[in-house]
């Protein structure tokens, strides 16, 4: 049963949205990254993204549909790419829920990208990536 499973905070585990080239090296994009800074491997990543936020004109609520990602393992010092994020989303708040195994621990945080925080104002130097981009 789910009261029955000890959930615990992740630590030194980050995310980033970066502004880099697309595969075809045709456009710039935006693209969300998992970064483990931990020494040791994290298994099984689990990342669900949506996106929220209120029509400022209309004060209509806008919410995204929520995307579900399953990233597998991820050695200590290194990354992972979750997914291209496109710039209409910035306006919104873009949550990610991360699950993952340490060891035989079950661990979960939520991140989110306040509406309007990425932006290349916001770019600072992503360990393990070695990229600019919003880190949180």
């Amino acid at each position: 049963m789910r009261k029955d499973i000890e959930l615990h905070q992740i630590e030194d585990v980050k995310l980033a949205v970066v502004k880099e080239l697309n595969e075809e090296k045709t456009a710039e994009v935006f693209n969300v990254y998992f970064i483990n800074l931990k020494d040791t491997k994290v298994e099984n990543v689990m990342v669900s993204s949506r996106g929220y936020g209120v029509n400022l004109t209309t004060d209509e609520k806008i919410e995204t549909s929520r995307l579900r990602h399953f990233i597998g393992d991820v050695e200590g010092k290194d990354y992972a790419k979750i997914e291209l994020i496109m710039e209409d989303l910035f306006s919104l708040n873009n949550e990610y829920w991360v699950s993952l195994y340490e060891g035989k621990q079950i661990q979960e945080k939520k991140f989110i990208f306040l509406a309007e925080s990425i932006s290349e104002t916001n770019f600072v130097d992503v360990p393990v990536l070695n990229k600019k981009g919003v880190l949180i």
